[in-house]
């Protein structure tokens, strides 16, 4: 009776009502071939013991154990075990907006730690309360910039995330802001002279990716240049947040988008994540999403307050900025926690960790495949040409439990079936890094 409420009685109270004599007279004008006339397949009920057993043999079916060379925008990384400790406290997990600051300090405390940790990291000078992701940041970084300058286009360079790209492909349709993309230099960076020609009197912004999709580090101070000379402003989409232990901050841009799910954020089947938009003081009022600001009591304690949401539920709607109507709370708890845990310092080792195992695995994984855009600075990601296609190659490792890089003929069919995007971080190791090296060559690890 718990999920069949009615009892036999109020069904014949039903019927009756309706007119008809039997369930199957409610139901005849389904033709009989589609009826189904006997019981329904399904399992005897099971006590809960008889589940838990039935589901431990299900997880022994997982496949385990296997090394991955994966990243394109998301991210394997160490998560600190009191992250999940922590947010699955009730006051954290089952808070909702903080509208009421009086019952509410300790939300509104974490998420102003985590846009003060946000504008150290990114060099800006304010950041916001997260957004939903990297993607859809980016886009509304563009909009943020259409609104600030008045103009009604922008310049998205190619080696920006392609799906970040279709992302903004769909917002920019029905902002109508027509968007161009450039292309990229044989270095795997931005062309330069092809951006300057793509910038007109009517583009609000350039945006770019650094580390880019390739894992090449943008030159932003030139593209920034170019960018300003023309009276446009320059959007950074950061991708991967741990570069940002090693890799100068982007303090040359206007707006700074980021996908935060590298600080703690465990990886899923597309999300949650967690989005930032960090930008200059000056463009406060144009910010979509939240900020929350720092003030005091009427007895001069230090409180938090929900000081800016400039949306359509709080203002006239022709004044909002953007739809995005909430903010990833208990994801940016996680990165507020996991970037707590690390420190300064830690970051920096981190990031360190990372870049030295990529420049190994580069290396070794190079006498197998030819390494394509090779002498650009990078981070922890770089594309290999591979001696047959990159999806074959891929169903190869897999016999030896390692799961190979990203395919990029789908996005950048120019650089034929056989590059591949691989990415390598802390959780990498060594040992798996040679096997991958020993199985593209054709040797047993």
């Amino acid at each position: 009776m718990r999920y069949l409420p009615k009892s036999p009685a109020d069904r014949e109270e039903m019927l009756s009502e309706i007119g008809v004599a039997s369930i199957d007279e409610l139901f005849s004008t389904i033709p009989a071939e589609y009826q189904l006339k006997r019981d329904l397949a399904i399992p005897r009920q099971h006590g809960e013991s008889e589940i838990l057993d039935r589901f431990r043999a299900f997880s022994e079916s997982n496949a385990t154990g296997y090394a991955s060379f994966l990243g394109a925008g998301v991210y394997r990384h160490y998560r600190p075990v009191i992250i999940d400790s922590l947010v699955q406290r009730g006051e954290f997990l089952t808070s909702y907006t903080p509208y009421q600051p009086e019952i509410a300090q300790g939300t509104l405390q974490a998420m102003f730690e985590f846009q003060t940790m946000i504008c150290e990291l990114t060099g800006m000078e304010i950041a916001n309360a997260s957004m939903y992701d990297g993607s859809t940041g980016a886009a509304e970084a563009i909009m943020m910039a259409v609104r600030v300058t008045g103009r009604d286009g922008a310049v998205v360079a190619r080696t920006v995330h392609p799906e970040y790209r279709e992302v903004i492909a769909t917002y920019a349709q029905h902002q109508e802001i027509p968007v161009t993309e450039v292309a990229y230099a044989k270095n795997g960076r931005v062309d330069l002279a092809a951006l300057d020609a793509a910038i007109t009197s009517e583009t609000a912004c350039v945006l770019i990716q650094s580390p880019n999709f390739f894992g090449t580090i943008e030159d932003v101070t030139a593209i920034a240049e170019i960018a300003h000379k023309k009276g446009a402003l320059l959007v950074v989409s950061i991708a991967e947040a741990v570069s940002l232990g090693i890799v100068k901050p982007p303090v040359e841009a206007d707006i700074v988008s980021m996908e935060a799910q590298s600080y703690g954020v465990a990886i899923g089947y597309g999300g949650p994540y967690c989005g930032v938009i960090a930008c200059k003081e000056k463009f406060l009022r144009q910010m979509p999403g939240r900020l929350i600001g720092e003030t005091k009591d009427v007895n001069g304690k230090r409180g938090f307050v929900l000081t800016l949401s400039t949306r359509e539920q709080h203002i006239r709607r022709e004044k909002a900025t953007s739809n995005i109507c909430t903010n990833q709370a208990l994801v940016a708890l996680m990165t507020t926690i996991f970037l707590t845990v690390y420190g300064k310092q830690g970051m920096k080792e981190l990031a360190e960790q990372n870049l030295a195992k990529a420049h190994y695995a580069q290396k070794t994984l190079g006498a197998g495949a030819k390494v394509l855009f090779d002498g650009a600075p990078r981070f922890h990601e770089f594309v290999l040409d591979l001696p047959q296609s990159a999806d074959a190659t891929n169903a190869a490792l897999l016999g030896d439990k390692i799961i190979g890089g990203l395919p990029l003929a789908k996005w950048y069919p120019e650089l034929g079936p056989n590059a591949s995007l691989w990415c390598v971080t802390e959780l990498t190791t060594r040992k798996q890094i040679d096997a991958a090296a020993a199985a593209l060559t054709g040797a047993k690890a």
